[in-house]
């Protein structure tokens, strides 16, 4: 083997960790934590704009629907105008230490599922916006803005929503500090078992339903709530429930518009071997188009049902990908595939992938689309019922699991060097957030106020 063609150096292993952490404190004095603090829009920002922008290719039919998504509060609206906050951070500063991003890093983008091995996780869980050698506090600003915004829409004070997101770049903080004493494989391998965040649940509503969830016997991918149903039709064959207008199946609509089967096809290849002997026990049932989310309804997404021989259901989720609204405004590049940028992304800052992930090209339109296992709603629902319940628990939560995520491509003894053992970097996060938390609210009120315009009768 070339040692030096793997990016490892013979005899030669950098500085040490105390060197590492003195040279993260030093970028204090370029970039003080105390300017992470601010924000000041552009004179020529026009968030609306932007937002059109992104429509301009999504499937026509479903943007009625993303709209009425998008306005239905302003944290639905922070989540779905993810390129309205790219192009603000893209200008504000920051200090140099990079690593693979969420890039659309806000609370409903952490959550619970379960591992290959069949284990609970916590976890970052969407990887549409991803990116790597970024740095941190694009997700960290978009993240605490999500806390305040999330905080206010649930009726808390304005002090409180800071405190809140305070705290949870405080657990952030600490959890990277923790981070940085471990070597580089046991950070790596650090995970958030879902049964130690249920012995952590002080809301009794919470600790009922993270225990029925964690200790539930039944299929791992029940189907309740959202999560599709399998039926059958008039000739016996199963089939995905319809549920519109989210889940509906194809006709001669705009959503019919690239062969699935042989997106499919060309997954296979790209899955591992032994992946894909396991996926040969399965025949594929039936495809139906699924609008996910807030920020990717319109974008093209289709979920597949494979079943077993015994008729147990599979469904794997093939979902287009576009580039990263962060590249689009320069804070980053990816020079590959954008199905090979999500993939490569989720594995690079999840604990546990899925191993179903794939990338695949569509030949007629060069449009590229990844495959993975959609989730099951029994631990997506536990995810939703912890936001509810106890937002400042949770936050925390997703705090300590961002800074796992990030120290699996960061340097955690550079990161935690820079933002040291006070509060000053703190402080600076929660009052960062607080100013775009009433940008987020002008620029709501903005596109509520324009949708209600386009709507109105003439």
């Amino acid at each position: 083997m070339n040692i030096e063609a793997s990016g490892c150096v013979a005899n030669q292993r950098g500085p040490d960790r105390r060197t590492r952490y003195l040279a993260g404190k030093a970028l204090r004095q370029i970039i003080p934590r105390a300017t992470l603090a601010e924000f000041a829009p552009a004179a020529n920002r026009d968030p609306i704009a932007i937002i059109d922008e992104t429509e301009r290719d999504r499937i026509a039919f479903l943007l009625p629907l993303r709209r009425t998504s998008m306005a239905a509060s302003p944290h639905a609206f922070l989540r779905g105008a993810a390129d309205v906050m790219a192009a603000d951070l893209a200008t504000q500063p920051a200090p140099g230490i990079r690593a693979q991003v969420c890039g659309d890093c806000h609370l409903m983008n952490f959550g619970a599922f379960v591992s290959p091995e069949g284990h609970a996780l916590f976890d970052v869980n969407d990887f549409d916006e991803t990116l790597p050698d970024v740095d941190v506090t694009i997700d960290l600003r978009r993240f605490a803005t999500s806390v305040v915004v999330a905080a206010l829409g649930a009726d808390k004070s304005k002090g409180a929503a800071r405190s809140m997101a305070r705290a949870a770049i405080q657990a952030y903080r600490l959890a990277v500090t923790e981070l940085a004493a471990l070597s580089p494989l046991q950070a790596w391998n650090t995970r958030m078992p879902l049964r130690d965040v249920v012995a952590t649940l002080r809301n009794r509503v919470l600790h009922a339903a993270a225990h029925a969830a964690t200790s539930s016997r039944g299929n791992e991918d029940d189907c309740a709530d959202n999560f599709p149903k399998v039926t059958e039709d008039a000739d016996g064959a199963c089939r995905i429930e319809d549920k519109p207008p989210r889940l509906f199946h194809f006709d001669d609509n705009a959503a019919n518009q690239f062969d699935v089967d042989g997106l499919l096809a060309a997954a296979f290849t790209n899955l591992p071997p032994h992946v894909a002997s396991l996926l040969r026990r399965y025949c594929l049932s039936d495809i139906a188009f699924k609008a996910v989310g807030v920020g990717s309804v319109g974008t093209y997404c289709t979920i597949a049902l494979f079943l077993s021989p015994d008729d147990e259901p599979l469904f794997l989720q093939v979902k287009e990908a576009k580039r990263s609204a962060l590249e689009r405004f320069g804070v980053g590049a990816w020079p590959g595939a954008q199905g090979a940028r999500v993939v490569e992304g989720q594995r690079m800052m999840q604990a546990a992938s899925d191993i179903f992930l794939a990338t695949m090209r569509d030949p007629a339109s060069q449009r590229e689309f990844y495959m993975r296992q959609l989730k099951t709603r029994r631990l997506g629902n536990l995810t939703e019922l912890m936001q509810r319940h106890d937002l400042l628990d949770y936050a925390k939560l997703c705090g300590r699991t961002l800074a796992r995520a990030h120290a699996r491509s960061a340097d955690a003894t550079i990161l935690a060097g820079y933002m040291g053992k006070s509060a000053a970097f703190d402080d600076a996060l929660a009052s960062f957030a607080m100013l775009y938390a009433q940008q987020n609210a002008r620029d709501y009120k903005a596109f509520c106020a324009k949708r209600d315009a386009t709507r109105a009768p003439p």
